[in-house]
């Protein structure tokens, strides 16, 4: 990821892709059991479904926790706005009409396996990440930048257990 000089009212997003050898459905079952995610993050900490839901649907909530040496501890109201079985699952974070942060997965059959892509966006609502900005707000650029790296390096890692796993 390159400096872009990106402020939070930018709603800055990052992707990341990798190319998995195995079939979409295969790759959506991970990827939609997101109480899986936890141990493929070292920053979500734990998920759990709402309303006694047992997966994803649009309109579906779920509570994540997480944990990060600068920022300390925090839980969040995730809404599923998308959720098209093997092709798209995405969220919301908190308010979904204007979300802290949405988040999307994509599968796409390629070459014989899945090309799966983990994207996510910044804002435009506000996240733990403005009360650093509001504390600091000469370097918003470097603090947006920093945490957009951050994401950009635990969704490479986090798409490394997907695929570990799709192809076990």
């Amino acid at each position: 990821m390159e400096w872009t000089g990106a402020r939070y009212a930018d709603t800055p997003t990052v992707e990341v892709r990798a190319w998995i050898d195995a079939p979409p459905g295969r790759v959506w079952e991970i990827v939609s059991d997101v109480t899986l995610m936890p141990g493929m993050s070292e920053e979500l900490q734990s998920v759990h479904w709402l309303d006694g839901v047992a997966g994803p649907a649009v309109g579906a909530r779920f509570v994540g926790r997480s944990r990060h040496e600068s920022f300390g501890e925090w839980e969040t109201t995730s809404h599923v706005i998308e959720c098209e079985s093997p092709h798209v699952l995405a969220w919301a974070v908190e308010d979904p009409s204007s979300p802290s942060a949405v988040w999307r997965f994509r599968l796409d059959p390629k070459d014989g396996g899945t090309e799966l892509s983990e994207w996510m966006q910044m804002g435009p609502g506000r996240s733990g990440l403005s009360f650093a900005i509001d504390a600091m707000p000469d370097k918003e650029q470097k603090i947006v930048f920093v945490r957009m790296r951050e994401f950009e390096r635990n969704m490479s890692a986090t798409l490394g257990h997907i695929k570990k796993l799709a192809e076990a």
